[in-house]
């Protein structure tokens, strides 16, 4: 009897909605790193959604095959549901009862899986559209929004479903501005004021959850997206008069004030938050951040001044070149794939003049399995800026810019890559008119950005110098093929 169940179970249990079917991989997020998030949010976060936190926090303990311990998380989500459904809208129920279901598959207890699956088709037989449920869709976003960037394009359409089906409900309205916030500032990204969708969306969700100090947040850092830092300083004011001691107003409050110049007032934030929550690798990356601009500040201050003025304050440099890499040592400890807390502490090894530790941490990260395009660009060109100038390795400098050129998304990056490759082969052609590396290296430039004609110029000016090249002899047939 239990292996037929078992068979039945594995053919009901892929059609519930809820965490174990929304295709969440454990390899696209940091574990340790998530877990500490939704307890975070679960101690701090005053919302009635709480249940959908415990929902996730459920979902991460069968990741790590702790099953008792989500059989106990849902019973928390489902008594908060009880607590808080007081119109009795049964979808509420859905996810958890899914989540109950897989869980009890796992632990092979078959029959209360099977009373969780029944429960909730029982439901989906009461609603008019069980294929339409606004609480599904925006618990879904909220989930995959938490889980990783890859993801918060699926967020995004999941809060377009549920504003479909409630169009004037709050939560999904913030959660749908927060997503295509996200994905315009995702790793790096610029988005043009021409473009920008996010500002009107936070506007709305600011207007619709005036008691949301974390959009108005969002609004006042999308505000100085757009050189409007003046507006923005009035969300920040007022969302600090509301939540002073939330930890995630208090990390994007900081982050304004850093951007802002106001870094003295940014560590004092930052440091509220890290009292609040000492294990968040977010957190000290910001501090490291801080001291990074202060660094740079200080330095540059100097630059100018003399050899005495600069040797009296040299120890002060030290300093904060030290508190820098702390936080960002700090940062990868706590998160272990937060990617850009490991190269600012690549790069700060590179002003400490400790290159052994930053030729390291590059290596390090760049081992990583499922780096994103932005992520590998902006390595491949902070690689090739400590090759060129502290390695003075040109060579392998040109290859990381290469390898940082060739990814196409539009980052500032990608810029400052080909600038380094043009700077490179002008200076070869203004150091000797026929050399052919010169050449072909503008041509690989002009080839990359689809500047045809002007790549098969350079190619030939680089076999007329160099005729037996295979290489620029191949890249010259490709060329002339396309067009």
């Amino acid at each position: 009897m239990s292996s037929s169940l078992k068979e039945e179970l594995n053919s009901r249990l892929p059609q519930l909605k809820c965490h174990f079917t929304w295709g969440l991989l454990e390899k696209d997020t940091d574990l340790d790193e998530l877990e500490k998030r939704l307890n975070d949010q679960l101690k701090f976060l005053v919302t009635k959604n709480k249940y959908m936190v415990y929902n996730f926090l459920a979902y991460v303990m069968h990741l790590r095959k702790d099953y008792t311990k989500a059989i106990t998380i849902l019973e928390k989500a489902e008594d908060m549901i009880k607590e808080n459904n007081q119109d009795g809208a049964d979808q509420k129920y859905l996810v958890t009862f899914g989540n109950y279901a897989w869980v009890y598959y796992y632990m092979q207890q078959y029959e209360d899986a099977l009373k969780y699956i029944e429960k909730a088709e029982q439901i989906y037989k009461e609603l008019k559209s069980p294929q339409d449920i606004a609480e599904t869709y925006g618990e879904k976003g909220w989930s995959l929004l938490k889980f990783c960037g890859q993801y918060y394009e699926d967020a995004k359409q999941c809060f377009q479903k549920a504003l479909e089906l409630e169009p004037e409900d709050p939560e999904w309205i913030t959660g749908y501005a927060t997503a295509v916030y996200r994905l315009e500032t995702f790793n790096g990204r610029r988005c043009p004021a021409s473009d920008c969708k996010s500002l009107e969306l936070l506007k709305n969700a600011v207007e619709k959850n005036p008691n949301d100090p974390v959009v108005k947040a969002l609004l006042a850092l999308k505000l100085q997206d757009l050189n409007r830092t003046g507006e923005g300083k009035r969300y920040i004011a007022e969302a600090l008069e509301q939540a002073p001691n939330l930890p995630y107003l208090l990390r994007y409050v900081a982050k304004f004030y850093r951007r802002a110049g106001m870094v003295v007032e940014a560590l004092r934030i930052i440091k509220s938050a890290v009292d609040l929550t000492p294990t968040s690798g977010f957190l000290y990356h910001q501090i490291g951040l801080c001291y990074k601009k202060k660094y740079f500040i200080f330095k540059r201050s100097l630059e100018n001044g003399s050899n005495y003025s600069r040797q009296m304050h040299s120890a002060e440099l030290d300093d904060l070149i030290q508190n820098a890499l702390f936080y960002f040592e700090k940062s990868v400890e706590h998160n272990k794939r937060y990617i850009y807390a490991h190269v600012e502490l690549a790069n700060m090894y590179k002003e400490a003049k400790e290159y052994q530790k930053a030729e390291e941490r590059f290596k390090t990260v760049l081992a990583f399995t499922n780096l994103t395009d932005e992520e590998k660009q902006q390595i491949y060109l902070n690689y090739g800026q400590f090759k060129e100038y502290c390695m003075r390795s040109e060579s392998e400098a040109i290859d990381c810019y290469k390898k940082s050129l060739q990814i196409s998304v539009p980052k500032q990056e990608r810029e400052w890559s080909e600038k380094a490759l043009r700077r490179i082969s002008i200076k070869k052609i203004r150091n000797d008119m026929e050399d052919a590396e010169g050449y072909a290296l503008l041509g690989f430039v002009h080839k990359t950005n689809g500047e045809r004609y002007d790549a098969i110029d350079c190619y030939e000016k680089a076999l007329k110098y160099d005729p037996y090249n295979e290489e620029y002899v191949c890249e010259l047939s490709e060329l002339k093929l396309m067009i």
